[in-house]
């Protein structure tokens, strides 16, 4: 009997009408549509697209239908979708995502928890000094540790300024979060429940810089573990183990004095633990608001993107709850079903992306509108995923980081139709450098990763347990919806 691999049924075709965004590499207007076997793949489909160009040299190209990559052969995805081959099928192309290859990486002595960058295309970097725009070369990373201390590095891995220690105005245990707020501020939190406001000045040389610090606030009872900022009106936001979403002003002018228990509480507790003087010259103030609708500790926080008077925020208690800011009030809550650890948003797209515990990352429609909490499941990851941003340079792309000791990079284009629903597949995982050709280590022992970011000029940035500041290229790595 034969064997039933060996059985070649009649291959099908269908007409391929092949479009595409980017001018160079489209086709000649009068192209009609093109008649081919239906058992093709992406490879097929490239080398014909080439051949059709006349290219002198092959370009390795992704394609879409219907806003998704083809990730089968024509007639898997026909058959899936329920489409007849007598239908013309608009395929759209574009040239394959490109590998970020790792540049750098920057050593510290101890675990890093966040990392953030300061670039002339980053949103810190056009806020603040309008008369200042900083040039190619002149990019700044600023990464928060867990020995407590800030520090900013320049692009030749030099460090350009580091924090003052405790008992000088610096955090008096492991720093959890730090972001450049503008080109002259940057905030940071942790472990010791404060959060603090700096004032960030470069040399004329450009080679050294210091961080002074402005404001402590106190308000929370447990540790800051997220935080976020918005320059135009001065608030940040921070998300506390102790359950609340914090308020805050970056002007002392604006904001309530500081609870005088909590300062005496955590200053004792700090001078005990360490043995060093407390400075009380730095002024101290209050949150605006503390926001105390989640029953568990609070993972992470932000600003929706279009609108800066709501929140998002994130919860072990499985919730995503979106906050009206002038009215500190509760709108709207979506639950659940794991623990959630991280947040993001995809705005063209109107969704937040959450990273669970569960290894998973959810795809949620935050609109009061949306019928359905989770519109897509983003799997791969094999521990919890902890950090995310989106791609400076693409509506689709997101980037992930996790205890496992990886960073994904996903596009929410590259997904199938499971029983349970949509479900994406990252399409490029990035190690850490330390371990480059070990086996993989069980749990990210060793090497998770805590904090990541994606700048258009820089990167990608990825930070961890394995105490380096891992820098990746990131410039094409999705594909986007739009011509160059």
């Amino acid at each position: 009997m034969a064997d039933k691999d060996s059985i070649r049924l009649p291959s099908t075709q269908v007409k391929l009408q092949l479009t595409t965004r980017h001018s160079e590499i489209s086709l000649p207007e009068n192209t009609g549509p093109i008649l081919v076997n239906t058992n093709l793949r992406r490879y097929a489909l490239s080398t014909l697209v080439n051949a059709l160009l006349e290219t002198e040299k092959p370009i390795p190209f992704e394609f879409l239908i219907n806003g998704k990559y083809l990730r089968t052969s024509i007639d898997e995805y026909l058959t899936t979708n329920g489409i007849s081959a007598e239908t013309v099928l608009t395929v759209e192309y574009l040239r394959a995502i490109i590998p970020p290859i790792h540049l750098a990486s920057f050593e510290h002595d101890d675990w890093i928890s966040s990392v953030d960058i300061l670039s002339r295309t980053s949103v810190a970097g056009q806020w603040g000094v309008t008369n200042v725009s900083r040039s190619m070369g002149q990019e700044r990373l600023l990464s928060g540790s867990y020995d407590g201390l800030l520090r900013v590095w320049n692009m030749s891995s030099e460090i350009v300024a580091t924090s003052p220690v405790a008992g000088h105005g610096g955090h008096t245990s492991s720093v959890k979060a730090a972001r450049f707020a503008s080109q002259t501020q940057v905030i940071s939190s942790g472990l010791d429940r404060t959060i603090r406001v700096w004032k960030y000045v470069e040399e004329a040389d450009g080679f050294s810089a210091s961080l002074h610090p402005q404001i402590e606030l106190y308000g929370h009872k447990a540790s800051v573990d997220s935080i976020a900022t918005h320059n135009p009106s001065s608030r940040i936001l921070s998300a506390s183990a102790d359950h609340s979403v914090g308020i805050w002003s970056m002007r002392k002018s604006d904001a309530p004095i500081a609870p005088v228990a909590l300062i005496q509480h955590d200053k004792t507790r700090s001078a005990k633990r360490r043995k060093v003087s407390i400075s009380t010259s730095i002024p101290q103030r209050g949150p605006l608001a503390l926001l105390t609708s989640h029953n568990a500790p609070v993972s992470s926080t932000i600003f929706a993107p279009n609108d800066a008077t709501v929140a998002y925020s994130t919860s072990w208690d499985h919730t995503l709850r979106t906050w009206d800011l002038p009215t500190a009030s509760l709108v709207d809550t979506r639950t659940t079903s794991h623990a959630l650890l991280s947040l993001t948003a995809l705005p063209e797209l109107n969704l937040i992306a959450v990273g669970t515990s569960a290894r998973h990352i959810t795809l949620v429609d935050p609109r009061a509108s949306a019928t359905t909490i989770a519109t897509m499941t983003l799997r791969g990851h094999t521990n919890a995923v902890v950090t995310l941003v989106r791609d400076p340079d693409s509506t689709y792309g997101l980037l992930s980081g996790s205890h496992d000791g990886t960073c994904r990079i996903w596009d929410v284009r590259s997904s199938r139709s499971e029983k349970d629903g949509m479900v994406g597949e990252s399409i490029y995982t990035i190690t850490r450098e330390t371990v480059k050709g070990e086996p993989r280590r069980v749990g990210g022992e060793g090497v998770k990763v805590f904090g990541v970011c994606w700048d258009q000029e820089v990167g990608i940035a990825s930070a961890g347990e394995d105490k380096r500041l891992q820098i990746n290229s990131g410039k094409g790595v999705v594909g986007n919806n739009e011509g160059d």
